[in-house]
C-alpha cells in the first residue's frame, strides 16, 4: 500500500511539473517530505546503536540539504571561473579565433566554433554563460548561411560535447551515484565522444539537406569595440583546458584544479595587483549569483536522495522496484533505451530532477551496480542537456532566432536519443 501511495505521489508530482504548475526547485523537497512521511519516517529517528538522528528534521531535510555541499560548491568555484572568462574576453576571443581559423569554408567554421564553444563549456555553466558566448557564436553561424534551427542545435551541441567534461558536474554526479571520480572520468570520456560523433553526423546531415547558403553580407553587433573585447593573449586561451589538466594529469580534486584555473587566468589576463583583485572580488559575487539556481537545485535534490535511500523507504518500495528495473545486461539496454525520453521535461529519467531520486532507490536496493546506474542516466541526460524545452537556455536560444522550442526538439529527437542509446550501450558493456 505504501509503494502505491509513493508512487500516485511521485506520477501527480511529475504531472505537474510537465505542466509546468510546480517548479523544480519546490516539487524536489516536496516529493523527499512527502515520500519519507508515507514510508513512515518519524520527525525524530534515534538509531540505538550509533545514536544518529535519521528522522525526518535531521536526516531528510538537514543532512539532504548539505548532502551534496562539496558538489555545489565546485558549482561555484566553476562559475568564478566562468565569470573571470567573460569578463576578460577569454571566452568571446576563443570563439572569433576559430570563426577566422575557417576561412571562407561554412561547414569548416561551423565544426569550429562547435569546438570552441565545446572547449569553453568545459569550465563555464550558467544561462549567463549561454548568452555571452551565443550572441557571439550564433550570428557567427547565421552569417556564413547555417539556418536557425541548425545554428541553435549546433550551439547546444557544442556545450553539450563541453558541459560532459565540466568537472562541476562531475562532482555533482560523484555525490548523487557514489561512483569514484576515475569511474565518472571513464564514462564521461566516451559520452563526450559519442556527442561529438552524433554532433558531426548531424551537421554532415543538414549541410547536405538544406544546401549550402553563404554570405559574409551580416555585420555582427558583437563586432563593436569594448572592453571585453581587448587583445587576450595566446596563454590566457589556455585557461579553460587547466582545470581539466590538472585533473586529469596531476590527479588533483576537482575544487583545487578549479581554483589553479582561476589563479592561472588572473596571472595571465591582469597586469597589476589592483586590477587582479578587483576582478577577482567581482567576479566571486557575479560567480556565485550565477550558480544560485543550481545550488538550490542540489538542495532539493539532496533531501530526495536522503529521502528515497532512508531504510524505511528502501524497505517499501523494495518488492515493487525488484520486479520492474532490469537486472541483465541485454534488458538493462532495452529498459533504459525504450524510457530515455523520460529525461525530457524534468521526468523521472532525468538526473537533476526526479532521476536523482530514482538513481537513489536503485542503487539503494541494490538492483544494478552504481556504475550502471550513473551511465544510464548520464544517457538519458543526454536527451536532456540537448533537447529539453524546460532549458532556460534552449528557450533562450529560439527566442534570440525566431524559431519554436518545440519544433527545435523535433529535429534534434533522432540524433539524441540515438545518442542516448549509444550511451547506454556503452555504459553495459563498461559496467556489468
Amino acid at each position: 500500500m505504501q509503494a502505491v501511495l509513493i508512487l500516485i505521489l511521485f506520477l501527480a508530482v511529475v504531472a505537474l511539473m510537465v505542466t509546468r504548475k510546480l517548479p523544480t526547485l519546490v516539487a524536489l523537497p516536496v516529493l523527499a517530505i512527502g515520500i519519507a512521511a508515507i514510508a513512515g519516517v518519524p520527525l525524530k529517528m534515534i538509531n540505538p546503536e550509533t545514536k544518529a538522528d535519521t528522522g525526518l528534521l535531521a536526516h531528510i531535510i538537514e543532512g539532504g540539504a548539505t548532502r551534496l555541499a562539496s558538489a555545489y560548491v565546485a558549482v561555484m568555484i566553476a562559475a568564478w571561473l566562468g565569470q573571470i572568462m567573460n569578463q576578460t574576453g577569454i571566452s568571446r576571443t576563443i570563439v572569433k579565433t576559430a570563426a577566422e581559423l575557417g576561412g571562407d569554408r561554412p561547414f569548416i567554421i561551423t565544426v569550429l566554433v562547435t569546438a570552441a564553444i565545446a572547449l569553453l563549456f568545459t569550465t563555464v555553466a550558467g544561462l549567463g554563460a549561454v548568452i555571452m558566448i551565443a550572441s557571439i557564436a550564433v550570428p557567427i553561424l547565421l552569417s556564413v548561411g547555417v539556418p536557425p534551427m541548425v545554428a541553435v542545435a549546433t550551439f547546444l551541441f557544442g556545450m553539450a560535447i563541453g558541459l560532459q567534461l565540466n568537472m562541476s558536474n562531475w562532482s555533482f554526479y560523484i555525490s548523487a551515484t557514489g561512483v569514484t571520480l576515475d569511474q565518472m572520468r571513464s564514462f564521461a570520456l566516451v559520452l563526450m565522444a559519442l556527442t561529438a560523433i552524433t554532433a558531426l553526423v548531424f551537421l554532415i546531415v543538414e549541410f547536405k539537406r538544406q544546401g549550402l547558403k553563404f554570405t559574409w553580407a551580416q555585420k555582427m553587433e558583437t563586432e563593436k569595440e569594448d572592453a571585453a573585447e581587448r587583445k587576450v593573449n595566446f596563454f590566457a586561451l589556455l585557461t579553460p583546458i587547466v582545470p581539466i589538466i590538472f585533473v586529469l594529469v596531476f590527479k588533483w580534486p576537482i575544487i583545487s584544479s578549479f581554483l589553479a584555473g582561476i589563479i592561472y587566468s588572473i596571472i595571465t589576463t591582469q597586469r597589476s595587483i589592483k586590477n587582479a583583485l578587483g576582478v577577482v572580488i567581482k567576479t566571486a559575487y557575479d560567480g556565485v549569483a550565477d550558480s544560485a539556481p543550481a545550488v538550490l537545485l542540489m538542495i532539493g535534490i539532496g533531501m530526495l536522495l536522503n529521502s528515497v535511500m532512508h531504510p524505511s523507504v528502501a524497505k517499501s518500495l523494495e518488492p515493487a522496484l525488484k520486479n520492474v528495473i532490469p537486472s541483465t545486461p541485454i534488458l538493462y539496454v532495452v529498459f533504459f533505451s525504450v524510457l530515455a525520453p523520460l529525461a525530457l521535461y524534468r521526468g523521472p529519467l532525468n538526473l537533476w530532477g526526479l532521476g536523482s531520486g530514482i538513481a537513489g532507490l536503485i542503487i539503494g536496493l541494490k538492483v544494478l551496480p552504481p556504475t550502471a546506474v550513473m551511465g544510464a542516466l548520464l544517457s538519458t541526460e543526454r536527451i536532456q542537456a540537448i533537447g529539453d524545452p524546460t532549458n532556460t537556455h534552449n528557450v533562450w536560444l529560439t527566442n534570440y532566432v525566431g524559431i519554436d522550442v518545440n519544433k527545435l526538439l523535433i529535429k534534434l529527437l533522432p540524433y539524441i536519443w540515438a545518442l542516448s542509446v549509444a550511451g547506454i550501450i556503452a555504459a553495459a558493456i563498461m559496467f556489468f
